[in-house]
């Protein structure tokens, strides 16, 4: 059955489906072919997908530098953000330095990134090839897959929908960097509801849940989320 597309514009919308091979992102952006922006992602998560085009609201992704670790710091101190990112030791200005600085350095495989709304930075993410660490390829989630973690740090953008935004974005960007990738692959914690509901609204699919150990010594329990790039990106 063919999957209908939405492209939700200033004006209106316009309604298509995608075709037998094509992405729902190549979909839509064909349904929108006549207006002037690139659809990004909505709500996919229903049986319509639902794209659209808003000209206020740019969102992007940028390399993480050094200059960006006082944001980090004050991001990662964030109740809302501490609560889920705890396993990632206290953060200090000297812990956070410690981690995240090599990592916008190169010199680790896992690369950073700021997300920025109209020019403002807002948040981070941070991925990685999910090959280049073993032990976390063992407990389940595809080898070949690029792993993705993510945070809207200003309280501010809460609550907005810029989470979804931001994460596609990144995919965008992710696609480009990791052309032959099939699939991108996250883990929120299980009771993380904000951050799994995201995930949906961008294509990724629930699956396995399995205990994930953490630099602090604890362990939560997290959900696999994948999501097939040739179907929602490609």
């Amino acid at each position: 059955m063919a999957t209908q597309v939405l492209v939700l514009h200033p004006g209106g919308e316009l309604s298509g489906v995608a075709h037998e091979g094509e992405s729902w992102a190549a979909a839509a952006r064909r349904v929108g072919l006549s207006l002037t922006g690139v659809p990004v992602a909505r709500d996919l998560s229903g049986a319509a997908k639902v794209f659209e085009i808003d000209h206020d609201l740019v969102v992007s992704v940028r390399a993480m530098t050094r200059g960006d670790l006082p944001d980090l710091i004050r991001w990662r101190q964030a109740p809302h953000v501490r609560r889920w990112w705890h396993g990632d030791g206290p953060p200090t200005p000297e812990e956070v330095a410690a981690r995240y600085g090599p990592r916008i350095d190169g010199a680790s495989p896992t690369r950073m990134w700021v997300a920025e709304v109209n020019g403002r930075a807002v948040g981070f993410l941070q991925d990685y090839r999910i090959a280049d660490y073993p032990e976390y390829a063992l407990l389940g989630p595809d080898p070949t897959a690029i792993g993705v973690d993510y945070a809207v740090g200003e309280p501010a953008w809460l609550g907005r929908g810029i989470g979804t935004r931001v994460l596609w974005a990144w995919m965008e960007r992710a696609h480009h960097r990791f052309p032959t990738a099939p699939a991108f692959f996250a883990a929120p914690d299980h009771r993380n509801a904000a951050s799994l509901r995201v995930l949906d609204k961008v294509g990724f699919s629930r699956g396995l849940w399995f205990d994930e150990a953490e630099a602090d010594g604890t362990v939560s329990t997290v959900v696999g989320c994948r999501l097939a790039v040739g179907r929602v990106l490609a």
